[in-house]
């Protein structure tokens, strides 16, 4: 890779080959914080497993920047019913230590112009929300939310427990497109083409 490029960030889709770096990245937020509910890292297999079943119907997209995976966000089913197959649910890691160089903003700007590809109307995230700060859990994923478009819909009172403490969830929502009674139907991600993942920016 050229000297000019080893510090630009690059938006790639994932890959399931890519299982043990992204998984690198999201181990800390299970062992060490209230962000992930998860109680145990998931097996590698598994991982992967969760990629590929992604990547099937929507974008799982990384961050790169002169070969290093440094962040990660995807969408994925808000329900099962045909009903609400205009509506996703999102998630988004970024590498601890490289927060603050607008890597999750490149991340969801690019998922968000991905959705919208989809036809997808309705964007929704989950985000652990403390009665008050501690050493696992900040407003920081909250107000990052807010600061991409999403708003605070409703909140789930003291729904989970880790760390021997009791966290509520906030359901964040971001609209994305307009409400017809007749939309146009929801594009799964590998059949949206080449041309379309160059216009969003998605390499």
């Amino acid at each position: 890779m050229p000297a000019a490029e080893q510090g630009v960030i690059h938006i790639r889709a994932a890959s399931p080959d890519d299982a043990a770096e992204l998984l690198e990245i999201y181990a800390p937020y299970v062992r060490e914080t209230a962000i992930s509910f998860e109680y145990e890292v998931p097996a590698l297999e598994e991982f992967r497993a969760r990629i590929t079943a992604t990547l099937a119907r929507y974008p799982y997209l990384a961050a790169e920047r002169g070969g290093a995976l440094l962040g990660y966000a995807y969408c994925g089913a808000f329900s099962g019913r045909a009903a609400y197959a205009l509506s996703a649910e999102t998630s988004i890691y970024v590498r601890r230590g490289e927060h603050g160089l607008g890597i999750g903003r490149r991340l969801y700007e690019t998922l968000f112009a991905a959705a919208k590809a989809q036809n997808l109307r309705n964007l929704y995230a989950d985000a652990a929300y403390p009665d008050a700060e501690d050493e696992y859990l900040t407003f920081g994923s909250i107000r990052f939310h807010e600061r991409m478009g999403y708003r605070i819909a409703g909140k789930f009172r003291n729904c989970g427990c880790k760390f021997g403490r009791w966290y509520s969830v906030a359901r964040l929502e971001k609209i994305i497109g307009a409400h017809e009674p007749a939309p146009a139907p929801f594009v799964p991600f590998p059949e949206l083409g080449a041309e379309t993942l160059r216009k969003i920016g998605i390499e």
